[in-house]
């Protein structure tokens, strides 16, 4: 070591940057008192030379080494007090990841040494353990910085007013897909693939959002009795991809997933997840941030440091009031804008990143950060409003230019497909953009994303097929994910052979397809859906690396595959109608001809009274807009009875039948103007006057 030559080398940037003569290795840690860098042979399997860091500037510890090239493999070891009743946790017995490192190799092996404490000890965290890690922990290499081919550079993103969202998981899409190739099964290509790509445009999806794809070691070898991390929800790193998803460990396949999805006009969004890591609580393994610097970039119990403070439900919150680590979260975003080209992100339990002395505040140094970044003002950003902490369901509370996923949305439209008496009134307040939550400091009314599933809780074809979870399959005695489904059976739990209880699962779900993409706000679909798949009644499928959670594409058949046609007509429509397109809020005024823009009425053609809106037994409404040339009426009948409907009687001859969602219309009616037809039970009309 004595003998190569090494220099001081920069504070900034943060990481290991290659300049083309050598790399400069960046590291923070305020409270550390030594620290060394150890390269490792190309596989990581041996340390070959160690370099003590002598340069600190400001908390961050750097140097340089030349002739060093990007393909390099490195590690930390950080030394301080290990003093966990104070929050001290430094142990130079484990080799910890870079938190800027673009690309990670090798596995976690679940062995003892991963632990900064010894898990045989009576004092479980308060021991220490002089087992080295190395063997057992990925490593970080260095990245060279060689530009990558985008070629059309035209792309320009999704307004707001025009996404359609699709939410999916890039193992579990493609792991089954008939047309793709073994080595791109699973993988960011098979996302990539034509078969993938040529579906979501036929569909007529504007923007993927993918679950988790920061490095979460998802193929770890893990302890006996242990589940898979199949969702991705326990990150470890937030600039390098994925390395399960990578066919060939090449980083460089992600930008080409994104590539072809932009050339072909689709939008990327990524699932994040700063409000916690994979470390976990205080009884984790020590992999990066907990050995760099316990205290800054975790929170901890301010009474006993020993302990976290846990907003998350997963073990310890991610300090984000510390600037250092607000800087980490920023310089991942902005790298996978400007370095991916992805075009969002939709922030898991956001409340924790936007947290003042543990109380959410609108004034966190997070928000402000976002809110004044040139590159991140231009990104779609989309808040998951709530996290466990005090305070932490903040449902409209992020600024102007945010999304929110609107839980109350899919709650309310659950239950009114349902079946619950009282949902009316707030019904009409979420499929019209929910102005209540969201019409303030000159928010856009495309700031609701509705959403009735997700990846968390009850698939559609399940919300209509079981009235109770069922996730014995998760090793947890059923007691994990939610009890709180507002779903419906149809009077058979699970699959059934009755044509009378498919024929109402059938309509209530397609029904509740149509509600999604005729309301106000943005729209978003939980992929597979949409054909009607199946997590067998578990709601909580979050370590299901199997059927429960693969889309199988093989198993579609023509009943499934007509469901399918149905939500692209949806969607074709929504697109048309150009009344979903607009920015602000509803307001109920009448024009200078005497017509609303806005208009709810009854089943007897009449506009809604107050009395209407209290009426606890109503389970039917209609919304009519008026825009420019046209009138768009559309009828929600959430009652299992088919019911008499006045059509309003407006100035113009007569109704264009759009949509029936049911089917069972009979279209010899005639829909004039004031004219009384049927509507079907569980379901939705639409119908246009054109001027």
């Amino acid at each position: 070591m004595a003998e190569y030559k090494t220099q001081s080398g920069k504070p900034y940037p943060l990481g290991a940057t290659y300049d083309g003569n050598g790399v400069n290795f960046a590291l923070f840690s305020a409270n550390a008192e030594k620290v060394e860098l150890c390269l490792f042979d190309q596989s990581g399997s041996e340390e070959q030379i160690r370099f003590t860091i002598n340069e600190n500037d400001n908390n961050i510890w750097h140097i340089y080494l030349p002739d060093v090239k990007p393909g390099q493999v490195y590690g930390y070891r950080v030394y301080g007090p290990y003093k966990p009743e104070e929050g001290k946790r430094f142990n130079p017995n484990k080799l910890l990841l870079d938190p800027y490192a673009k690309k990670l190799v090798g596995k976690l092996i679940w062995h003892k040494a991963i632990f900064g404490y010894d898990t045989d000890s009576h004092d479980k965290d308060l021991s220490f353990s002089e087992l080295d890690s190395a063997p057992y922990v990925p490593k970080s290499v260095v990245v060279d910085n060689v530009p990558f081919e985008w070629g059309n550079k035209n792309f320009s993103p999704i307004p707001w007013a025009d996404t359609v969202i699709y939410e999916t998981h890039v193992r579990g899409y493609t792991k089954l897909h008939p047309q793709l190739p073994d080595y791109q099964r699973g993988s960011f290509l098979g996302m990539a693939s034509l078969p993938v790509i040529n579906y979501l445009k036929w569909l007529g999806i504007t923007s993927v959002e993918l679950l988790p794809v920061h490095s979460f070691l998802a193929d770890k070898h893990l302890p006996a009795g242990s589940r898979q991390n199949y969702w991705g929800y326990e990150t470890f790193n937030y600039f390098a991809p994925e390395q399960s998803y990578l066919t060939c460990d090449d980083i460089d396949e992600f930008k080409t997933m994104v590539k072809v999805y932009h050339d072909a006009g689709l939008e990327v969004i990524l699932d994040v997840v700063f409000n916690h890591t994979g470390e976990g609580n205080q009884m984790g393994p020590t992999l990066c941030y907990r050995g760099i610097d316990n205290q800054s970039y975790y929170t901890l119990d301010s009474e006993n440091p020993r302990f976290y403070y846990d907003s998350t439900g997963c073990g310890a919150s991610f300090d984000a009031e510390n600037p250092y680590v607000t800087r980490l979260i920023l310089d991942s975003l902005r790298y996978w804008v400007t370095e991916m080209h992805v075009d969002g992100f939709r922030f898991d339990l956001t409340p924790t990143l936007c947290r003042r002395k543990n109380n959410f505040s609108t004034t966190s140094g997070f928000l402000y950060a976002v809110q004044q970044d040139p590159i991140l003002q231009k990104t779609k950003m989309i808040a998951e409003p709530w996290d466990i902490g005090v305070g932490g369901y903040q449902l409209g509370a992020f600024p102007s230019g945010w999304c929110e996923w609107n839980d109350r949305y899919r709650d309310v439209v659950r239950r009114f497909w349902k079946g619950d008496q009282y949902q009316t009134a707030e019904m009409a307040s979420r499929i019209s953009g929910s102005s209540d939550v969201f019409n303030y400091n000159h928010r856009d009314i495309w700031s609701s994303i509705n959403f009735i599933t997700v990846h968390d809780g009850f698939c559609l074809h399940d919300l209509v097929s079981y009235n109770a979870k069922h996730n014995s399959a998760n090793a947890e005695d059923n007691r994990d994910g939610s009890n709180t489904n507002w779903s419906w059976n149809s009077g058979v739990e699970g699959e059934s052979n009755d044509e009378i209880v498919l024929n109402n699962r059938l309509s209530r779900a397609r029904a509740m397809l149509a509600t999604t993409m005729l309301s106000f706000g943005t729209p978003m679909l939980l992929a597979g859906d949409e054909f009607g798949r199946t997590q067998m009644g578990n709601n909580n499928p979050y370590c299901q690396d199997n059927a429960i959670n693969w889309i199988a594409w093989e198993a579609i058949d023509k009943k499934d595959a007509l469901l399918t046609r149905y939500v692209k007509k949806l969607i074709s429509l929504r697109r048309k109608l150009k009344i979903f397109n607009q920015k602000k809020f509803f307001t109920g005024k009448s024009n200078y001809n005497g017509i609303k823009d806005l208009t709810w009425y009854t089943e007897k053609g009449k506009e809604f009274a107050d009395a209407d809106w209290y009426d606890g037994n109503r389970k039917s409404l209609s919304y009519c807009v008026h825009r420019t040339n046209r009138f768009v009426l559309c009828i929600f009948n959430g009652d299992s009875n088919d019911v008499k409907w006045k059509l309003p009687p407006l100035p113009y001859e007569n109704w264009n039948l759009l949509l029936d969602s049911s089917d069972k219309f009979n279209a010899a009616q005639k829909l004039k103007s004031g004219g009384e037809i049927t509507v079907p039970a569980w379901s939705v009309m639409l119908f246009e006057i054109k001027k």
